[in-house]
């Protein structure tokens, strides 16, 4: 597979790069963004943390506005912020909204075309983009986490609680999570996998939870009050009563006054490294 570095800057005594390649799950070019810290680029392995951002992001988003660099220096985490979806797919219509097609991927394999050809953003998170972090960057071996912020957040339990085995630590902020039954993920959902409701279960971290998927440690969820998507499209309690029923272990945590930005993020980042940090043995 032909990788390209397109840029490489230090930070908090580590890299950043910008890496380009060819991605056979998408057909098509991709970009993404990587923090190594200082063990990783000595050659060491370290504990491998996927960024997952929202609609309307790009690769770049969460590393440049969450702070979470200096959080994962100082503990030796390398990060992996992936694309919110395929670029130039060439579908009519995919930049039209803002909530369908480019910059909302939702983390899925779509199955209805014309989406169906490029809109692989699932298998490029669960198996391509792990795949060429392990052998083209050293992390053969190395421990694996997720986490997301809104669309990102959905994707980062819902692929947490598919492959536990793969990612071993989750944590979401402001997710989306229950999109079969919000207006975001039905009107993603309806063009990706088509009416057959059935089928989108698969891509639902609650219905997942129902239907019997569980992550053997706790999922952490941060959610602010002030949200202005809180009542509509995220409904944190609905995953909260799926998890207290079903035995799943989860912290969902308020935080008063709150809204959905960034600034959000960067006040709880620190609460979420931790998390990971300690999940997949990474200095603390």
């Amino acid at each position: 597979m032909s990788v390209e570095i397109l840029s490489k800057q230090l930070c908090h005594g580590g890299a950043v790069s910008t890496v380009a390649h060819k991605s056979t799950s998408l057909g098509l070019d991709a970009k993404f963004m990587l923090f190594r810290p200082a063990e990783a680029l000595r050659g060491d392995k370290t504990p491998v943390l996927f960024l997952l951002a929202g609609l309307t992001c790009t690769h770049e988003t969460f590393l440049q506005k969450s702070t979470i660099i200096a959080e994962a220096a100082a503990c030796g985490l390398t990060l992996v912020a992936p694309d919110t979806s395929p670029r130039g797919a060439g579908v009519e219509g995919e930049n039209d909204t803002y909530d369908l097609g480019t910059a909302a991927g939702f983390y899925l394999d779509a199955t209805r075309q014309p989406w169906a050809s490029h809109y692989r953003m699932g298998s490029y998170v669960a198996d391509e983009l792990p795949e060429l972090i392990r052998t083209r960057f050293g992390q053969e071996g190395s421990a694996f986490g997720i986490m997301g912020h809104s669309m990102g957040g959905h994707g980062a339990l819902v692929h947490g609680l598919r492959n536990p085995s793969l990612w071993q630590s989750v944590s979401a902020l402001a997710p989306i999570v229950h999109p079969s039954v919000v207006p975001w993920g039905t009107r993603a959902f309806k063009a990706y996998l088509g009416e057959d409701r059935e089928s989108w279960a698969a891509w639902d971290a609650v219905s997942l939870i129902a239907s019997g998927r569980r992550h053997p440690n706790e999922i952490l969820i941060d959610q602010g009050t002030a949200d202005q998507f809180l009542a509509q499209e995220l409904r944190p309690d609905l995953i909260e009563n799926a998890a207290a029923k079903a035995g799943q272990p989860l912290t969902l945590r308020y935080h008063a006054g709150y809204d959905h930005s960034y600034w959000f993020i960067q006040s709880v980042i620190s609460d979420h490294v931790a998390h990971h940090a300690r999940l997949l043995g990474a200095r603390s």
